[in-house]
């Protein structure tokens, strides 16, 4: 076990470091504020050849309200490691020790080893420093399919809210094993995280359609408001494919060359159908309550009044939105159950041999935890994946070559929708009212963030909200 030095001081300190460094990741939520960090809990992982420090912090940040708490693994260094400048957070000098280096951990192997092997083993971690809070450890769960060590790791560049590992596995019998993919969360919240619940449920259940779970670390930590424990996912590891692209990708290839991508379309409305009947299975389903009614409807509402605001014009359609709105609480609600959450072309892999294959099960980003956990309709997955069809057409629309996909993306969806019914059955009048408003939900969405973020696609979904509005008929 490593040594902790208590009464050592620390220059800058661990959360002065961290408090530098934290602004510039691409994770932070509270852009345009300097973090104000304090610690709500930790825990260390063992380096067997006692030479590297891994210690994750649990750093609740005050600057924004309510405060945010954040998984910050570091690593300590004496001298810097081979590589991983760009992983640097900066050198402290330590009282006992001398001068450390100090680095993003998942950028280090000696943590993810510690990481990995305390999920494969189900272990649990070293105790952390006695100045943290709350449960101070760090228990790890493994569906036993995968054993062996990390031969090699590479952090996977671009994502805007977690960290993820493509780790490189040494089989137990010595040979090469099968990769796994680390993701590191790092906004905690308290409550189980539903990729890790929703994922390990499909494995579970035998399903190809997902990438096989291997296991997660869970941890604890101390209410930013109150002090009381919370307890959430820290960690999730699956099965890695690799080189293969994502449906995404693939339906844009088909949009801009006019290629005819139904059968496709056609096999991942049969896929999408499947997963919601494995979930229904393994997790069961609810009875549709008046409480859940009311949520869907008035978060409709939010949306549409959230774009209005920042898209005046929009407020011309009050009268249609509010007629869409009513046939929600109108129609027939099937039973309620787990699914996809941000269900797009994006979390679809084709995998040769294999079809496709969905991932990213956490949900809508912006959504709490305490929402995106809620037992919701499967037509609001069936409604993500059309819009996604819309957005490839409208996408290669207004490209340099401006090609005009409209009738290619309502192939896609007529063909998606006619899978979905081969395995979930025919939609009916009020399965149909559902989904179609519920593209207009995610059209209202998109709106939103277009206009913050990228106004030369807001034509994409201006024209589904006409569309949804004006138009009679099947999505």
């Amino acid at each position: 076990m490593a040594t902790i030095h208590r009464g050592a001081s620390i220059v800058p300190s661990k959360t002065e470091i961290v408090t530098a460094w934290m602004p510039e990741q691409r994770w932070y939520h509270g852009k345009g504020h300097v973090p104000q960090l304090r610690r709500v809990g930790g825990f260390r992982f063992e380096d067997p050849d006692g030479e590297v420090g891994c210690e994750t912090l649990l750093l609740a940040d005050d600057a924004v309200s309510p405060a945010v708490v954040y998984q910050v693994p570091l690593t300590y260094r004496a001298a810097p490691l081979e590589g991983g400048e760009h992983a640097l957070l900066g050198t402290m000098e330590h009282s006992v020790l001398g001068t450390r280096w100090v680095y993003d951990a998942p950028h280090d192997p000696v943590y993810v080893a510690g990481l990995v092997a305390t999920i494969l083993d189900s272990g649990v971690s070293d105790d952390a420093q006695a100045s943290v809070g709350g449960n101070a450890r760090a228990t790890g769960s493994s569906t036993g399919r995968v054993a062996g060590g990390v031969s090699s790791s590479t952090v996977l560049t671009g994502e805007q809210s977690n960290t993820s590992v493509i780790c490189r596995m040494t089989a137990a019998g010595g040979g090469p094993g099968e990769p796994i993919i680390v993701k590191v969360f790092r906004t905690l919240q308290d409550g189980e995280n539903p990729d890790v619940i929703v994922q390990s449920a499909l494995t579970g259940g035998g399903s190809d359609r997902v990438p096989m779970a291997v296991g997660h670390l869970a941890g604890a930590w101390d209410s930013p408001e109150d002090g009381t424990a919370q307890h959430g996912h820290l960690a999730f590891a699956q099965e890695f494919i690799p080189g293969v692209e994502d449906a995404w990708r693939v339906a844009l290839v088909a949009a801009a060359s006019g290629a005819d991508f139904t059968a496709r379309a056609r096999d991942l409305g049969v896929v999408t159908a499947q997963i919601h009947a494995d979930l229904a299975h393994a997790l069961g389903t609810h009875p549709v309550t008046p409480e859940a009614r009311e949520a869907v409807t008035a978060s409709m509402r939010q949306r549409y009044a959230a774009a209005v605001a920042l898209v005046p014009e929009l407020a011309s359609h009050a009268a249609d939105v509010d007629r869409v709105v009513a046939s929600v609480g109108a129609a027939g609600w099937p039973a309620l159950q787990r699914i996809h959450g941000d269900y797009h072309l994006g979390q679809v892999l084709d995998v040769p041999e294999r079809g496709w294959v969905a991932l990213d099960f956490e949900g809508e980003p912006l959504r709490p935890l305490a929402e995106r956990v809620q037992p919701d309709l499967t037509a609001r997955d069936v409604a993500g994946m059309l819009r996604s069809f819309d957005y490839a057409a409208g996408s290669v629309g207004l490209s340099e070559a401006a090609v005009d996909a409209t009738a290619w993306a309502a192939d896609c969806r007529a063909a998606f929708l006619e899978g979905y019914a081969s395995v979930a059955g025919p939609a009916d009048t009020d399965a149909t009212t559902l989904v179609r408003a519920l593209e207009l939900d995610k059209a209202l969405y998109e709106v939103v963030y277009e206009a913050r973020n990228r106004p030369s696609w807001l034509p994409i979904p201006l024209g589904a909200v006409e569309r949804l509005t004006t138009e009679e008929g099947t999505p």
